[in-house]
């Protein structure tokens, strides 16, 4: 069983992606012989405009495909990785998926994910002092490693972090934020862009409320009032209570854009 999880499994370190710096320094001499440095810094527009246009061909050739991709974000220890491990185990092998993992160090859950006998790309962004988040250029280069004529679901696990990858679009069809009871209430409008550009939130955890203060209403108050209209699912990916709406929603989906 090892060795077959090591087979679908392949590893990249953030440098084979070819990132451009977003900064970088000049230095000069002035009058009177003293050296000043200055620093020019691009414009973060550019630098999204460049994300942006990338994540523009990748959703065209995911659309050209048929495979149907999902970011998936939450902050560290919201249960991402359990909860796509039981994911997978419900909607496989009916629906061929794959998926790329983003983590700044470790393979941890991109080990955890192959034992579903997914193929996985895992991404390591230490080697760039940890960037906390996946690009488009990212996700194009990985991709690149699947035959994604064979792939109906493509499921990008992005870094552990509720600010930075909110403004990365990656070519993806939708996005989903989890978030688990263990952080408290106020998230969503603490962090009002994530839960903003998702198409759904998992409310995560669940089975833990009879040992907690907390107020899920609250929690779905904020998201809604961030997020009008949004779709919450309250799950517990220990003992799957409320799984089945999510896996319903996700297989209605994925249906859609493999068969339109």
């Amino acid at each position: 069983m090892l060795i077959s999880i090591y087979k679908t499994r392949q590893y990249y370190h953030h440098k084979d992606f070819h990132k451009s710096p977003h900064s970088h320094t000049k230095s000069g001499v002035a009058r009177g012989g003293k050296k000043i440095i200055a620093r020019e810094i691009k414009v973060v527009r550019k630098v999204l405009d460049v994300n942006d246009t990338i994540a523009q061909q990748n959703r065209k050739l995911f659309s050209e495909k048929g495979v149907f991709v999902l970011n998936v974000m939450s902050s560290p220890g919201s249960g991402k990785t359990a909860i796509l491990e039981k994911t997978l185990s419900h909607v496989m092998p009916a629906i061929k998926c794959a998926v790329i993992v983003g983590d700044i160090c470790t393979s941890n859950d991109a080990d955890r994910l192959a034992v579903s006998g997914a193929p996985v790309v895992q991404v390591n962004t230490d080697a760039f002092g940890g960037d906390c988040h996946l690009a488009a250029h990212v996700i194009k280069t990985a991709a690149g490693n699947f035959d994604l004529d064979d792939i109906d679901l493509l499921i990008v696990e992005n870094l552990g972090n509720l600010v930075c990858p909110a403004e990365f679009d990656i070519g993806e069809d939708f996005r989903v934020v989890i978030l688990s009871v263990t952080e408290g209430e106020d998230k969503p409008v603490k962090y009002p862009l994530m839960f903003r550009v998702c198409d759904a939130a998992l409310l995560n955890k669940i089975d833990l409320l009879p040992h907690l203060d907390y107020d899920r209403k609250e929690t779905v108050n904020n998201i809604l009032q961030v997020h009008p209209g949004m779709l919450v699912f309250e799950i517990s990916a220990k003992t799957e209570e409320g799984f089945d709406p999510w896996i319903d929603w996700l297989k209605s989906r994925v249906s859609r854009k493999i068969s339109p």
